[in-house]
């Protein structure tokens, strides 16, 4: 097995070495590596007490140096280097009470969480695989190193990471951790909130967000968003679907993408990508508390698309989302539903009341959720909604006003025309926009404050 390791990452590991330390890199970049993948970081760990890494270096950083790590500065790029260690007693479920440090690769190797992320590697030793995580990594296995229920007791973070990594590299989690994970469900409670919602994050942009249904089955969304509980006890006896509301939810999740006609031939940004998966997730949250059953045995959903708004604001506040994340998905969970008309009028009407920064991540989750229902819906509605995108496009393309920031006049203009500040002055400028909404051709500011002015008069 040969490892191709950045410059940078081979001098760090050489300076090591030729001061008497092993050194290696570690963890998830050897497994990356090793599937083929690009790395995002590169860790190296060493024999090396972190203030004798710092002397044999110009430039570091203190990152962590109480847990043994170091960040080595090198050519504007930075690498943690850390110390083998051994961790002390798990007294949290989350973080050791304290850590010693040890002159041994295979003691720090064995206080990791799973076998192909607790595999080393460098030039001169090659692959150091103690744990059998190639076999894993060539099995499709997620296994905890050791004893499964050991690695999660110690910190149940571990838990989420075993379904995210599922999720992340399309791999099965093997028996043990599987039954150790479900077993120990509970203690996912001492986590914080924001490492959950960083997991599920990470999981749902995954090209497997599907592993959730998986996580459902083990209790473990039982304890992180027991909404998603009741929405797969929700059933959908409607011609429109065929799965309950989670399993058609994790759909939409699947059929949601990046690349999309609607965000451009760039397609949508990671932040607007995670707006979307999230949004999917989460669109039908609120049919659980709506749902009602007509005299022919259809279930009908009156209102969730609002009571859904309401129940992901509470959700992502819950799991501590910032403010974008919660206003945007929001939204678009309260406008899913929306009846798009692939004509001009409907369309600037929709852009005043939704907000023409929200289309094209509507359409997508549109076009998504479609996609997740029976037939004729799965292919009639997504045909419309490319009608519906060019008007759109029409529309911005001639910058028509359907937002007061676009109309020609502003309350300045209409109090140099002689109105007063007020709330009357708010009440003229949206009948205004209205009007402009409706005919594009009258938004001149001497046509507006003329019809400004007849409307007072009147």
């Amino acid at each position: 097995m040969v490892i191709e390791l950045p410059k940078q990452v081979k001098q760090i590991i050489t300076t090591l070495q030729e001061h008497g330390y092993e050194a290696y890199a570690v963890g998830g970049c050897v497994r990356d590596a090793m599937l083929g993948k690009e790395p995002q970081d590169w860790d190296i760990t060493t024999s090396a007490l972190p203030m004798q890494v710092k002397s044999l270096f110009r430039r570091t950083v203190d990152t962590g140096i109480q847990h043994g790590t170091v960040t080595v500065l090198l050519d504007k790029e930075g690498f943690e280097v850390t110390t083998y260690r051994v961790d002390g007693k798990y007294e949290d479920g989350r973080h050791p009470k304290e850590v010693a440090f040890t002159a041994s690769l295979t003691e720090d190797l064995k206080r990791r969480d799973f076998t192909i992320n607790a595999m080393a590697y460098n030039e001169k030793e090659g692959l150091v695989d103690l744990f059998s995580g190639a076999e894993d990594l060539d099995r499709g296995i997620i296994r905890c190193v050791g004893v499964a229920k050991e690695r999660f007791s110690e910190d149940a973070l571990r838990i989420l990471r075993a379904f995210r990594f599922s999720a992340q590299l399309d791999f099965t989690i093997e028996e043990e951790t599987l039954a150790a994970a479900k077993e120990l469900a509970g203690t996912l409670r001492k986590i914080s909130a924001e490492r959950i919602y960083a997991e599920l994050t990470k999981l749902l942009l995954s090209e497997h967000p599907g592993r959730l249904l998986t996580a459902y089955e083990c209790d473990i969304t039982e304890v992180i968003l027991p909404e998603f509980d009741r929405m797969c006890e929700t059933p959908q006896r409607h011609p429109a679907h065929y799965t309950n509301v989670g399993l058609h939810s994790l759909d939409t999740v699947r059929t949601v993408k990046q690349m999309s006609e609607y965000g451009g031939t760039a397609g949508f940004s990671s932040e607007e990508f995670r707006y979307l998966r999230l949004a999917a997730l989460f669109h039908d949250v609120g049919k659980p508390d709506c749902r009602s059953t007509d005299a022919e045995g259809i279930d009908h959903f009156h209102g969730h698309a609002e009571a859904g708004a309401d129940s992901v604001k509470k959700i992502l506040r819950r799991l501590k989302a910032d403010n974008a994340t919660i206003d945007t998905v929001s939204r678009l969970v309260r406008w899913h539903d929306y009846p798009f008309v692939p004509e001009e009028r409907p369309m600037r009407r929709a852009m005043h009341k939704i907000g023409a920064d929200l289309i094209p991540l509507l359409l997508e989750l549109r076009r998504g959720d479609l996609v997740a229902h029976a037939e004729p819906y799965r292919t009639e509605g997504p045909e419309n909604l490319r009608k519906v995108w060019q008007v759109f496009l029409g529309i911005k393309s001639r910058e028509e006003c359907t937002s007061l920031k676009d109309l020609a006049v502003n309350g300045s203009d209409l109090i140099a025309a002689g109105f007063a500040p007020g709330k009357e002055l708010g009440e003229v400028l949206n009948r205004l926009l209205l009007s402009v909404i409706e005919a594009p051709e009258l938004n001149q500011k001497e046509v507006l404050l003329a019809e400004a002015k007849k409307k007072r008069e009147s």
